[in-house]
């Protein structure tokens, strides 16, 4: 199984793809979608689990009308609404993709099948969900502590493969600010450079 670099920069294996994962492959719904598409509304409840098997997909909410983007998953990157899908709760954010994506998707009965029949699995999941926690950490802490600024200097440094296949203008709402300030931001790196 392939090693990918995650979000937080920490080692994972790629979900479903080799391993105990592959026992359960006949679980995963395979679906090709286009540009766009919204797999979960922000307010709805999760019945779904994805894996990106390729493309790409993130995750937003609406703020007075504005989307706030807040994670960008790529290839072999697993998303749903943890909240929603474990306790039905109303998901906090929408799932779209960015680009024409493949897509694995499971259902909650499934997925709780998989985890009930896999002590790896069970295991790789609570691993995940610690990781994406102290992601989250780090994440709130930079939005507290850095300039948008440093948020896109840490961005050009440590995923440049955003900066190549995410428009603009997500990475601005990522950054939490206007594609005008991004452009402002980029040609003052430009200047230095």
């Amino acid at each position: 199984m392939d090693k990918l670099e995650t979000q937080n920069g920490t080692k994972k294996r790629s979900m479903a793809d080799g391993g105990d994962w592959e026992k359960f492959d006949h679980l995963f719904k395979r679906q090709e979608i286009p540009a766009k598409t919204i797999l979960l509304q922000e307010g709805e409840v999760s019945k779904t689990a994805y894996i990106v098997e390729k493309g790409c997909l993130r995750t937003w909410f609406n703020n007075d009308g504005i989307d706030i983007t807040t994670r960008f998953l790529f290839e072999g990157d697993g998303v749903s609404s943890v909240e929603s899908f474990r306790m039905g709760l109303p998901s906090m954010f929408t799932i779209e993709s960015i680009e024409p994506t493949v897509i694995k998707a499971i259902s909650k009965k499934d997925f709780q099948f998989v985890l009930d029949n896999s002590a790896v699995i069970r295991a790789e999941m609570e691993q995940h969900i610690y990781n994406r926690f102290v992601y989250s950490q780090k994440l709130m802490l930079s939005y507290m502590r850095d300039s948008p600024q440093k948020r896109y200097e840490e961005i050009l440094i440590n995923r440049p493969d955003i900066i190549i296949r995410i428009p603009q203008h997500y990475i601005a709402s990522y950054l939490g600010i206007t594609k005008v300030h991004l452009s402002r931001i980029k040609a003052k790196i430009a200047k230095k450079g």
